[in-house]
């Protein structure tokens, strides 16, 4: 099956729509990892095929979870999941957060390449990024454990905004760390079309 099928089947599985273009751009998103993953190691996965299933669609499947318009990526990465967010949601903007000048370098050509005009690319660490307009949505991927994430990135989030953190399998240890100014609101079950295992969007709110 081509990578383009896989894609649509994918995001159909989801029961998302993502316009036709934008389906492109993720596959073209997905080259430019390929590409420079050679050189700068930005993911372990290496076969263009695994990575549409563990980055791409694993970034889709958040989407029915979370809303904007102003979402916050931490610890970005390679852009996961900001990027295919912020392709799915062109009405979104969309803030990677990545202190790793080469991986922001990356996340800087992306946004170029791609023609990104709704993402922004702060080199910074998260606790220490001000900005007077919070987020409604603050989002991490592979950023740290779950007391670390709200304590560093809370100050981003909004009021009524949420913090929301993309687990593995079901956090236990981690939920019962959380600091006291924060609680949980939901523990979402993810499935991910092609993708056996477990995952889970841990959202949180101010108490």
């Amino acid at each position: 099956m081509s990578l383009e099928t896989e894609l649509s089947r994918g995001i159909s599985a989801l029961g998302l729509e993502i316009a036709p273009q934008n389906q492109q751009r993720l596959l073209q998103y997905l080259a430019l990892i390929v590409k420079w993953n050679q050189v700068h190691n930005l993911t372990a996965v290496r076969e263009p095929e695994k990575m549409l299933t563990q980055h791409l669609l694993d970034s889709l499947a958040v989407l029915p979870h979370i809303s904007g318009p102003r979402i916050a990526d931490v610890g970005s990465g390679a852009g996961l999941p900001g990027i295919p967010l912020a392709l799915a949601r062109p009405d979104w903007s969309v803030v990677l957060i990545e202190s790793n000048h080469k991986k922001a370098a990356f996340l800087q050509q992306a946004r170029i390449e791609l023609k990104l005009e709704n993402i922004e690319v702060v080199t910074e660490r998260a606790e220490h990024y001000r900005l007077a307009e919070k987020f409604d949505v603050v989002i991490s991927r592979a950023f740290s454990d779950l007391a670390e994430f709200v304590t560093l990135a809370g100050h981003l989030c909004a009021n009524e905004g949420r913090l929301a953190a993309m687990k593995g399998i079901y956090p236990h240890e981690e939920l019962a760390q959380l600091p006291p100014q924060f609680m949980v609101e939901k523990i979402a079950p993810v499935a991910v079309p092609g993708l056996a295992a477990e995952r889970h969007l841990v959202l949180v709110k101010r108490t």
